[in-house]
């Protein structure tokens, strides 16, 4: 796909799709009550759609409409053995969180996904559940797919784990399975990551307790289901929409019931620090998540250093502040990114060997850090994606505001985003 430059800014409304992340934990958690769960505003991409899959192949009934889901939990403890082996897709969320899931189930469950997934380590999630009692086994010692979960002799139990790294899937996985634990499960975080899955169980009526970095879960013996759940904009998805405005002359825009949960909002902070003019509105609170309206108006841009303390709020979004930074006046450093090394691609690499098609001598990657040296003259590149959905989008607002891209495999948006090229194209 070749993407012109944009010689006009940007004007008037956006709405973007459902959160990807809450999108995947109401299918999880609605699978585990047993009354009819209503859910707006998901997000039909391929991953989420490879949670759907996952859990029909266990019993439950899900009933896709054009506006909604409506899913019919089996209960608690009433999911049933699958009939084949489990396919994540691309989806590391799905395999992660639902490794949690299965762990203290009495079935055998075996998981596969796509080259990508087979990939991507699996390990950092596989130790704690087998320290709760877990019995599981994978490719290349339990790091990667193919991996089965075999049902435990003895009941999964309550433990302490300090995480290693900041990891909401790895933070959901030992929660999903400490509902079954003989025990209080407690999770201690070095940074506060993505909170979904806390503020989701606790609207389905699991008693959690927070203490700073500490989090401590309670086993429970019945989901008590609400009979709706409306899930807000990604801010994931808007984050493309807020980077192009800011830095194409003339823009100025609103983004419309946008999720501002505040474990994921690092783009937003790190971009006003750079000197981005972003104004939140009308903000309202609907299933224990925060949305509200973004305006975003043209920017002088500078640049800026962040880090560990903020990474955990930001880290899908790396792709996209490297295309403002390359905007910006001066040097951008982002440290402590290495989980960007494990995440589709090789996120760093990519955004080096691609971006740097565009803006030669502009990025520059260390071990787990990426520098971006601002003010370069763009050119028009030819740009591979790697198959990754985040790196063909922030390609696609790099082009679009410098000048001109083309890409390989766009087709790989729909993972997260499958109307981005429509709403770019509007």
């Amino acid at each position: 796909m070749k993407i012109l430059r944009l010689n006009h800014g940007l004007r008037g409304d956006i709405r973007v799709p459902g959160d990807k992340s809450i999108s995947h934990r109401s299918i999880l958690i609605s699978s585990l009550g047993d009354t009819p769960i209503e859910i707006t505003n998901f997000l039909k991409g391929a991953d989420c759609l490879s949670t759907i899959a996952c859990m029909r192949a266990m019993g439950v009934k899900i009933q896709e409409y054009e506006n909604k889901i409506l899913v019919t939990g089996k209960g608690l403890n009433g999911l049933s053995e699958p009939n084949d082996v489990l396919n994540a897709g691309n989806s590391g969320t799905t395999l992660r969180l639902l490794l949690g899931l299965l762990a203290p189930q009495k079935f055998m469950t075996t998981f596969t996904g796509d080259d990508s997934l087979k990939s991507r380590p699996m390990d950092r999630v596989i130790k704690p559940l087998i320290e709760m009692g877990a019995n599981i086994v994978g490719r290349n010692k339990n790091k990667n797919l193919p991996i089965t979960v075999i049902p435990s002799v003895k009941k999964i139990q309550g433990i302490v784990y300090k995480m290693p790294v900041a990891s909401a899937q790895v933070k959901s996985a030992i929660m999903l399975a400490g509902l079954y634990a003989d025990g209080v499960t407690k999770i201690i975080e070095l940074y506060p990551s993505r909170d979904h899955t806390e503020k989701m169980l606790e609207a389905f009526g699991v008693n959690i307790n927070k203490l700073h970095n500490e989090i401590s879960l309670f086993p429970i013996k019945k989901i008590i289901a609400p009979s709706k759940i409306d899930i807000s904009g990604d801010i994931s998805s808007a984050a493309y929409w807020i980077v192009l405005a800011t830095i194409l002359k003339d823009s100025d825009i609103i983004i419309k019931d946008v999720g501002i949960n505040e474990t994921r909002t690092g783009i937003i902070d790190v971009l006003k620090n750079m000197g981005a003019n972003i104004e939140i509105s009308n903000e309202r609170i609907s299933g224990g998540e925060k949305y509200a309206d973004i305006h975003v108006m043209t920017s002088k841009l500078h640049g800026v250093t962040f880090g560990a303390e903020i990474i955990p709020r930001l880290v899908d979004e790396i792709p996209i502040i490297a295309v403002a930074a390359a905007f910006a006046e001066g040097d951008t450093i982002i440290r402590d990114a290495g989980e960007l090394r494990v995440k589709e691609t090789d996120r760093l690499k990519a955004i080096v060997n691609e971006f740097g098609k565009i803006a030669p001598g502009t990025f520059e990657a260390l071990e787990d850090s990426l520098i971006i040296h601002g003010g370069h003259i763009f050119n028009f590149a030819k740009c591979k994606t790697y198959d990754d959905h985040r790196m063909a989008m922030s390609l696609a607002i790099f082009g679009a505001a410098a000048n001109g891209v083309e890409i390989d495999n766009p087709g790989c948006i729909k993972i997260s985003y499958p109307d981005f090229y429509n709403i770019l194209e509007r």
